[in-house]
């Protein structure tokens, strides 16, 4: 299943439920070097289950996301059904069906590798007002050398190796040479056993229940659970990446 737009068909529920969500300081970062507002209209490509869309939501912007997943879009849509600023449709980051000039951001959380990185930043050229903003954001764990934070990443990269890190190289061609400015926060996420359990299964290349694999993968990070908890919790690190920029023209 190469195309990444139905590689998380069977995944829905479990990114909905257990992939991280993004730091409130998220924000304030973007309220003072972008100038976010409640009235700021954010196109968010690769909405998916809506993640980043609820935090805008609740800040007050208008929000379309835009998901070629039905499967994720429909978790999306059911998630965020209380907000009347939200909008969904069926899209792509190259072909993303809105008028031109229309949004005030473009948003991609945890979906930028998956773009055509020339087709996209014409896409994102082409729906953005002038003076619009371009921000890619990703939730990546540190590389510890030791205690729990390194062994899940062996557990991740022996169970769900997707190898689909940042490259710096492609978000120098979607904002055209080195024209983003990049900042860190710090974020986290707090597991009990299934919980363990569902955050590596939400990945893409997660083995899927029912199988041998995912029965071991199961075992393996039970066994990591029972090592590392502390009052039937684990908590793991990230580091909120945050890219950000406007389209040299």
């Amino acid at each position: 299943m190469s195309d990444p737009t139905v590689r998380f068909s069977v995944r829905a529920a479990a990114y909905s439920r257990y992939r991280p969500a993004y730091p409130p300081g998220l924000l304030d970062l973007l309220h003072r070097e972008c100038g976010l507002a409640p009235a700021s209209v954010v196109a968010d490509i690769g909405c998916g289950t809506g993640l980043l869309a609820e935090l805008l939501l609740g800040y007050g912007c208008e929000v379309i996301g835009v998901e070629p997943n039905l499967e994720m879009r429909q978790a999306g849509e059911q998630q965020l059904s209380p907000y009347p600023r939200f909008h969904s449709t069926a899209g792509r980051a190259e072909a993303t069906g809105l008028p031109d000039s229309t949004v005030d951001f473009v948003t991609a959380a945890q979906a930028f590798h998956w773009f055509d990185p020339p087709l996209a930043r014409a896409e994102f050229s082409r729906i953005l007002r002038p003076g619009g903003w371009l921000v890619l954001i990703w939730n990546e764990r540190p590389r510890e050398k030791s205690g729990f934070q390194a062994a899940y990443a062996e557990a991740a990269d022996r169970f769900a190796n997707e190898l689909n890190r940042i490259k710096e190289g492609q978000i120098d061609i979607v904002f055209g040479g080195h024209h983003w400015h990049i900042e860190k926060l710090p974020n986290q996420q707090r597991l009990d056993r299934a919980g363990l359990v569902g955050r590596l299964s939400s990945t893409s290349y997660a083995p899927l229940p029912g199988t041998p694999e995912h029965d071991a993968m199961e075992q393996a990070l039970g066994a990591l659970f029972d090592r590392y908890q502390q009052q039937g919790f684990v908590t793991l690190l990230y580091e909120t990446l945050i890219y950000f920029g406007k389209l040299s023209k």
